[in-house]
């Protein structure tokens, strides 16, 4: 009479009647549903905003300049990540299965490293690019021009896709690893395996760029105050107009770059968690809990999300542009001339 009670509660597949199947966690019907809603926004965010960003800077010619390049390419990252891997991660978070098969997890995996380091590329080049600016305003148009800002999102799009392609094709990430990788082999899981090693390597490309654009954006916050000081001491005397006219352009790059700052705030914010619990999580023998480490990956996959909401509350172009897109002004006859800018 009481053997029922001693039962255990029955285990759910990923694949019920199928040997070798995962075991299933499934969350309740409601978190199921909260989940979904919340990943969901965000996958849908990633991919519309992003979208907004790029048509923007692409279609109006006003916003043809370099960094404003940098910054579709930048949104054309994230625009992937909203596309090719955040809606299947959602499946996998809340079901807690894989049903995409073996041969596009890898690929999923490898698009993941590779659009995340293309933005960490991005947002390295355009610190370098508002560094330039910021120091000296009346040189940047002919030191960071279409050219060079071409080479640098070349560079950002080759070197990822190329280093991500690399570690999960050829196998070299999970050496050492087999008896791991064969303990995680079943149908309905998609647990990619990196030796100590290359968690390492990957590490160290997300922190070196991270620490030349925290360097980068602390020189220009100060050079920033020292000019704005400099301005402020001098306000009450008479300007030449080429003195206004640099004051001028001084002020916009300064304003460019503290804009671009919190982009980069945000991005260390969402990033910093996931690459610490992964490089924490290879040399303690890979004993993170699954609802931390989806946490983690979500709040960088949400980064993807984030950056057409610091555009839209900081850039009052963009916030017209996206009301001339919406309203299908596209369509018009001379639509890509209209001014953006208040001055």
């Amino acid at each position: 009479m009481t053997s029922n009670l001693s039962q255990p509660a029955a285990v759910q597949l990923c694949y019920e009647n199928v040997n070798g199947s995962c075991i299933k966690t499934p969350y309740s019907p409601g978190s199921r549903v909260i989940l979904y809603t919340l990943f969901g926004f965000g996958s849908l965010v990633a991919v519309f905003g992003n979208l907004l960003v790029m048509t923007s800077v692409l279609h109006f010619k006003q916003l043809h300049s370099p960094t404003n390049f940098l910054i579709a390419s930048l949104a054309c990252a994230d625009f992937l990540v909203g596309v090719t891997v955040m809606p299947f991660s959602l499946v996998r978070s809340v079901e807690s299965c894989w049903y995409f098969g073996a041969r596009f997890c890898a690929l999923h995996s490898c698009c993941d490293v590779a659009f995340c380091y293309s933005s960490v590329f991005h947002l390295c080049f355009i610190s370098i690019d508002r560094y330039i600016a910021v120091t000296d305003p009346l040189v940047y148009p002919t030191k960071f021009t279409v050219s060079v800002s071409g080479i640098c999102i070349g560079l950002s799009w080759v070197l990822p896709i190329a280093y991500s392609s690399a570690v999960f094709y050829t196998g070299v990430s999970d050496d050492g690893m087999e008896e791991l990788v064969s303990a995680l082999n079943c149908i309905g899981g998609c647990q990619i395996v990196v030796n100590q090693q290359w968690v390492l390597i990957d590490f160290l490309l997300f922190f070196i760029p991270t620490l030349v654009m925290i360097i980068l954006y602390s020189k220009i916050f100060l050079i920033a105050k020292q000019q704005a000081a400099k301005i402020e001491n001098t306000g009450s005397k008479a300007e030449s107009s080429s003195e206004s006219y640099k004051a001028r352009v001084a002020r916009r790059e300064r304003k460019a770059a503290k804009i671009l700052g919190v982009t980069v705030v945000a991005f260390v914010i969402a990033w910093l968690p996931y690459t610490m619990d992964t490089l924490i999580d290879a040399y303690m023998g890979f004993t993170t809990p699954a609802y931390i480490y989806e946490i983690c990956c979500w709040g960088a996959y949400y980064n993807s999300a984030m950056n057409p909401w610091i555009y839209a509350l900081f850039y009052p172009w963009f916030r017209k542009a996206i009301k001339v897109i919406l309203r299908g002004g596209l369509f018009k006859d001379s639509s890509s001339t209209i001014s953006l800018f208040s001055e």
